[in-house]
């Protein structure tokens, strides 16, 4: 079927499932296929539930004629994806709809939040929902956007070369945003370089397409990787086109724009390391004309949530749980910002990092040395290569063993960082 007549299909029937615990009726199902699920054997129950349509790639045991058979399920998507991405290109009076695309070692799904954040208090903006960043995620977020879409914020995962590159031949990306090149999948990146090779495809395709970057000014690479975009927008603390500082980071965050916009924004976010995040935000908001109060008030009433930079209060105790994920970077920023942090007692449960390759024995080692530099009331490492090194500290082998020392010591006027990879589930300390 061509994909402009599967389109029309789509026109009819926008909502789109590939889980059948999911579906609802007129809902077009596509039978995706992965290492351990194979979606083309849940098509005749996707019809029995009711869907419009079933999109398959293999011969299935029944006929029906809701079977839609393709080539490659996810290549289709895709190209449907591009189809409809396609038509926000030339909307009415001639509009052309904005699609910015969002990548980075840390911090790009907050980011993401706050810039949506910003953005939907003047504009009909969409954006990825939660984590949904990856080859399946976000051709679904596209075909989420309807018409009367303004603005469009999509996110990019990565963990390999060429990956964002392929995300940019559906999403067609018009402005971009690196927040950040970090020790974030060493292993399928081949190092640091291979990160900013990796991450730096976005700019690539807007260099390419005449797009425009949001540039953290800050960050050298990040400048030396732009070179060659005419077209750049700063974000900074300094010599940029949004200039912020830390007016103050003791628990939240609070920043001071000074240029771009004349405004103090005292968000709910914890930890420095969030600055660029809240500038980025800024950035955008100034450059499409968002009112400086209502991105003062966006930003300032963004609550975090899923385990990033969250900050818990329980009994007498206060918690940062920033759980979600982990990498050298980011728990290298993390632990700097909780030592800043005025405490008498502070106990730190840190989870094994993930996908660093043959790194991850010299990175595991390097987050000890910097645990060691500081005073702490109590130290739990949890899985991962933390096994496989020589520390001082407590160990387990999960997160639940974990919880079951935290109950015991029953702490009280206690600061606690929680964080860890997303498959050491750190969260757990708390359930």
């Amino acid at each position: 079927m061509q994909i402009e007549n599967l389109y029309t299909i789509y026109l009819q029937h926008p909502s789109i499932q590939t889980d059948t615990r999911k579906i609802k009726k007129d809902d077009l199902f596509f039978a995706l296929k992965g290492e351990n699920f194979n979606g083309n054997l849940f098509a005749q129950q996707a019809i029995e539930l009711g869907v419009a349509y079933a999109i398959v790639d293999e011969e299935i045991s029944f006929n029906s004629p809701k079977i839609i058979k393709v080539n490659n399920v996810l290549q289709t998507l895709q190209a449907l994806a591009k189809h409809h991405r396609e038509q926000f290109n030339n909307m009415p009076n001639g509009r052309q709809v904005p699609f910015i695309a969002i990548t980075g070692s840390n911090g790009k799904t907050t980011t993401k939040e706050l810039i949506h954040q910003v953005l939907s208090t003047t504009y009909q903006t969409y954006t990825t929902e939660g984590n949904l960043n990856n080859h399946i995620g976000i051709p679904l977020t596209i075909l989420k956007v309807k018409k009367d879409a303004q603005i469009v914020v999509i996110e990019m995962g990565a963990n390999h070369q060429k990956e964002i590159e392929s995300y940019c031949t559906y999403t067609l990306p018009t402005h971009g945003l690196i927040t950040n090149c970090g020790k974030a999948h060493l292993e399928g990146f081949g190092g640091l370089l291979g990160i900013r090779k990796g991450k730096g495809e976005l700019y690539d395709y807007l260099r390419a397409n005449k797009g425009k970057v949001f540039l953290m000014n800050d960050y050298d690479y990040l400048i030396e990787m732009a070179k060659g975009i005419a077209a750049t927008f700063t974000y900074g603390t300094i010599n940029a086109d949004v200039i912020g500082t830390i007016l103050k980071d003791d628990t939240f965050l609070q920043v001071a724009i000074s240029k771009g916009i004349t405004e103090t924004i005292k968000t709910q976010l914890v930890g420095d390391y969030n600055l660029p995040n809240v500038l980025a935000a800024v950035a955008i908001g100034v450059y499409f004309k968002v009112d400086e109060v209502k991105i003062k008030t966006a930003l300032e009433n963004y609550t975090p949530s899923n385990s990033r930079s969250q900050l818990i209060k329980k009994a007498s105790n206060t918690i940062i749980l920033d759980a979600y994920n982990a990498n050298p970077s980011s728990m290298q920023l993390a632990i700097e910002n909780f030592a800043k942090i005025e405490a008498d007692k502070k106990v730190l449960l840190l989870g094994g990092m993930m996908e660093l390759g043959n790194e991850s024995i010299t990175e595991h080692q390097a987050i000890v040395d910097l645990l060691n530099n500081y005073n702490w009331l109590n130290v739990v490492l949890v899985g991962g290569d933390f096994n496989k090194i020589t520390h001082p500290y407590v160990y387990f082998d999960n997160a639940s063993q974990a919880k079951e020392w935290l109950v015991n010591k029953k702490f009280f006027d206690t600061y606690f960082l929680i964080k860890g990879s997303r498959s050491m589930q750190m969260e757990k300390v708390l359930a």
